[in-house]
């Protein structure tokens, strides 16, 4: 019997494949769980519409990040923190200071997870900071630090 995956099983396929699997293991056991559904010609069309729509969906959230990328890259965001003498800051630039910047003066949202730092911004001055947009997509961009 062929059956077409609703879910991953182990040992027999990840989601979206036809397998051959025996009678009583399709019906008894992958049908009434709702992994499987019978392969006809309507499944299967239905399975590959889904997918070809999954991979356009990644393929223009893979365009819109290297857009992105490439709008952030030119940026240079300004972030103020509490300085003493010679420029040192009481405590540090976080991700979440970087990433509320960049919303507040260029209207661009990423994730503070997103944002990768080096090391600790405790100087006043400009760092280069690198913000993970998708799969391998990355932008660097300056961060200048201002004294309050």
């Amino acid at each position: 019997m062929k059956v077409l995956l609703k879910k991953d099983v182990a040992g027999q396929g990840k989601a979206g494949t036809v397998i051959e699997v025996s009678d009583g293991y399709g019906r008894n056991f992958l049908i009434p769980r709702g992994l499987a559904v019978p392969a006809d010609a309507e499944s299967i069309n239905a399975a590959r519409i889904r997918k070809d729509a999954q991979s356009h969906k990644l393929k223009m959230q893979r365009e819109r990040a290297k857009e992105l990328a490439s709008e952030v890259s030119k940026l240079t965001v300004k972030v103020y923190a509490k300085a003493g003498e010679n420029g040192r800051l009481f405590g540090s630039v976080t991700n979440q200071e970087i990433a509320d910047a960049l919303k507040a003066q260029y209207d661009i949202e990423i994730d503070k997870k997103k944002i990768r730092i080096e090391e600790p911004i405790r100087q006043v001055g400009i760092v280069t900071v690198t913000a993970h947009m998708f799969e391998n997509e990355s932008a660097k961009f300056k961060v200048e630090v201002l004294a309050k």
